[in-house]
Order: structure tokens, then C-alpha cells, then sequence
């Protein structure tokens, strides 16, 4: 999986960058909103096809409409499934599996580990992400803060159900591969674009059949239009423009960077429950986003090479 030839993105991150993971974050975490409806009135795997399959359809009118294509090469097309396979169809089915079993709450925090996975695997694979010690505890006092903020309630399922939540970190072990892998995309000098389009292209290919033979989706009730809606918005907003903000990081920033999204999704989903919703927001909320601030700040190391005893 080792990815040389890649322009060197061991680095800070620009404004801009960090722009567009705060847009990610904001746009995976509404996703928990959509499927939250979505949920009531379809079966997990048709969700998830319907989510991939529709974010293809919207991706390739964009496409369309810009004049462009997907490559055609094979090696490319074989590039697609596999990426497919690490960021959408294993990760999307073990979180399925594991969230029937345990609380969402202890989910979403094993679900943060995924940046402290990928800080191992972009040390192994590649050249240019390697781990640093600011970036090692970086990682650690931002997981710690995700964990401060969802609740140390949360924590009160561990060792209940060990399959599920082995499942659960197994997603971010996933997503964690998925990061590096994508790595290649810019290398072959795919657009991220069709990148995005390419990969959900492949994960509906595969997923669908699964939906099918799984949830028999015509035995089911016709969905409501607020499900109709919600399916809408984790396709366009969660997936398709997501993917785009999703391999044009990966491209310019590498795979550790661009997998802190992970620990800003739940202050994204808070601040917005806070802004729209008008929850209150606790102590624990100002510590643990403080404490995921700090965090990102050890990781990017702007702030520390400034400083009169950086180095």
C-alpha cells in the first residue's frame, strides 16, 4: 500500500484546508440527523445503498454538466472497488452491525479512534506521514475530548457486547486503510471529483446486491416524504459534496489531516444542536471541544514551532 511518487503532505495545513474539514465535519456529522429519520422507516442496508447509489447519480450529471468523464482504465476502475470496499461497504456494514447492539453514544467514540489508526498505518505505508511525537499527542488529547464531550456515560457499555464494539473499531481500522489508500487517486491524476464519483459507483455495485438479497426492499412500505428527504440529504449533502471536500484533502493534505475530521464531527453535531435546536450546552462541551482545539493545534504544529521553545 506504500504510495511514494506523492508530493509531500507531512505538513500544517493551510486556511483554506482547514475551511473545508470544518465543512466535512459538518456535513458527516448531519448525517446522524438524516439517517436518525431515515432509520424509522427503512432497513439499515437499503439506506446505505440508496445513500451511495444516489450520491453515483448526482456525481455523474455533475460530471456531465462540467463535460467531463471517468477514466477508463482498468487500473483505475480496480482502484474505485477498493476504495469502495475500505471507506463505504465494510465500514457502512460493521457500524450497522455494531449500532444495533450498543448505545450510539459509545459508538461514536470508538468511531474516534479512527485518526489515532491512521497515525499507525500512514507511519507504516507512506513516506511523508510519518509519526511524530506532537502528532501522537495530538491524537490522544483529541480523542480525549470527543470522549469528554459525548459523555463519560457513554463509556458504561464497554465489555457488554465485545463483538459489536470490535466492530465498531474495526470501521475505523477501515476508514483508517481507506485514508491512505485514496492517496493514489492524485497520483494517477484523477480529479477529485471523479474520484468521489468513481468510489460510490463501485460501493453501489457492491452493496446493492447485498440490500437486495438482505432487506427485500419491495416486501417494505412505501416511505414517507420526510424519509424521501432524509435519503435526499445524506446522498447530496453527506456523500456526494462530502466525497468531493473528502478526496480533495486526502490529495493535498494526506491521510492523518484529513481523518481529524473524526473528532470535530461531534462538535459540528453539537454546536448546530445548539444553533438550530437550542440544547444547552454544558461545561463538558466547552472543556472537551478546548481540549480537541488543543489537539488539532499539537497535530497541525504551527502553534508549537512558533513558540520560543519549539523546535
Amino acid at each position: 500500500m506504500a504510495d511514494g511518487g506523492i508530493a509531500k503532505v507531512n505538513r500544517t495545513m493551510t486556511g483554506g484546508e482547514w475551511a473545508m474539514l470544518l465543512a466535512l465535519s459538518v456535513l458527516w456529522g448531519r448525517s446522524f440527523f438524516f439517517t436518525g429519520i431515515a432509520v424509522k422507516e427503512l432497513p439499515p442496508l437499503t439506506i446505505v445503498a440508496l445513500r451511495v447509489g444516489i450520491a453515483a447519480l448526482m456525481l455523474y450529471a455533475v460530471l456531465w454538466l462540467l463535460g467531463l468523464d471517468l477514466p477508463r482504465d482498468r487500473r483505475v476502475w480496480r482502484a474505485f472497488f477498493g476504495m469502495g470496499l475500505l471507506n463505504n461497504v465494510i465500514p457502512f456494514c460493521l457500524i450497522v452491525r455494531g449500532q444495533t447492539h450498543i448505545a450510539s453514544g459509545l459508538a461514536a467514540i470508538l468511531n474516534a479512534t479512527t485518526p489515532l489508526f491512521t497515525v499507525m498505518v500512514a507511519h507504516a505505508f507512506t513516506k511523508d506521514e510519518t509519526m511524530t511525537g506532537n502528532r501522537l499527542i495530538g491524537v490522544v488529547v483529541g480523542f480525549l475530548g470527543v470522549t469528554l464531550m459525548i459523555g463519560a456515560d457513554a463509556l458504561k457499555g464497554i465489555g457488554t457486547d465485545v463483538v459489536a464494539q470490535l466492530a465498531v473499531l474495526a470501521a475505523a481500522v477501515s476508514y483508517a486503510f481507506a485514508g491512505v489508500f485514496g492517496r493514489r487517486f492524485a497520483r494517477m491524476g484523477v480529479a477529485p471529483i471523479a474520484t468521489a464519483a468513481g468510489q460510490v459507483a463501485a460501493s453501489t455495485l457492491m452493496l446493492l446486491p447485498v440490500a437486495l438479497l438482505v432487506d427485500r426492499p419491495w416486501t417494505l412500505a412505501p416511505p414517507s416524504a420526510s424519509a424521501f428527504a432524509a435519503i435526499f440529504g445524506i446522498a447530496a449533502l453527506s456523500t456526494a459534496l462530502a466525497y468531493v471536500l473528502y478526496f480533495r484533502l486526502l490529495a493535498s493534505s494526506g491521510a492523518t489531516n484529513l481523518l481529524l475530521v473524526t473528532f470535530l464531527i461531534p462538535v459540528s453535531a453539537i454546536v448546530l444542536g445548539s444553533l438550530v435546536l437550542g440544547e444547552r450546552l454544558a461545561a463538558k462541551h466547552f472543556l472537551g471541544m478546548s481540549l480537541i482545539g488543543a489537539g488539532l493545534a499539537a497535530i497541525d504544529g504551527r502553534l508549537l514551532r512558533r513558540s520560543p521553545r519549539g523546535t
